[in-house]
């Protein structure tokens, strides 16, 4: 399995941007498609992006698809969220994850996942 640490969370205006960061460890980073979820209180884990291993291919959820941008490096292990144009209805927990192969949408298919990072975006 590897290893994922998620970072950049925080309290944003409505409107505002911030950047989450992923850190990736112990296994070969191009093996892993990597997504982005995120869980607000009382509701299920949602699907906010996804990304193929070397970045051919990117998904996005309806709420996010305009405003958010997936990326991802490979020679640093690292996969990015910048997030634009942020609404209260964004405050969320949001999870960093990795399967080997394809990209999916769902969180069943992803095997590794980070502690998650508060965004908390104030009206």
């Amino acid at each position: 399995q590897v290893q994922l640490v998620e970072s950049g969370g925080g309290l944003v205006q409505a409107g505002g941007s911030l950047r989450l960061s992923c850190a990736a460890s112990g296994r070969t980073f191009t093996a892993y498609a990597m997504g982005w979820f995120r869980q607000a209180p009382g509701k299920e884990r949602e699907f906010v992006a996804t990304i193929s291993r070397y970045g051919s291919t990117i998904s996005y959820s309806d709420s996010a698809k305009g405003r958010f941008t997936i990326s991802r490096d490979n020679a640093k292990n690292t996969v990015a969220l910048q997030m634009n144009s942020l609404k209260p209805e964004d405050t969320a927990v949001y999870y960093c994850a990795a399967r080997q192969g394809s990209t999916s949408k769902f969180p069943s298919d992803f095997g590794s996942w980070g502690q998650g990072t508060q965004v908390t975006v104030s009206s």
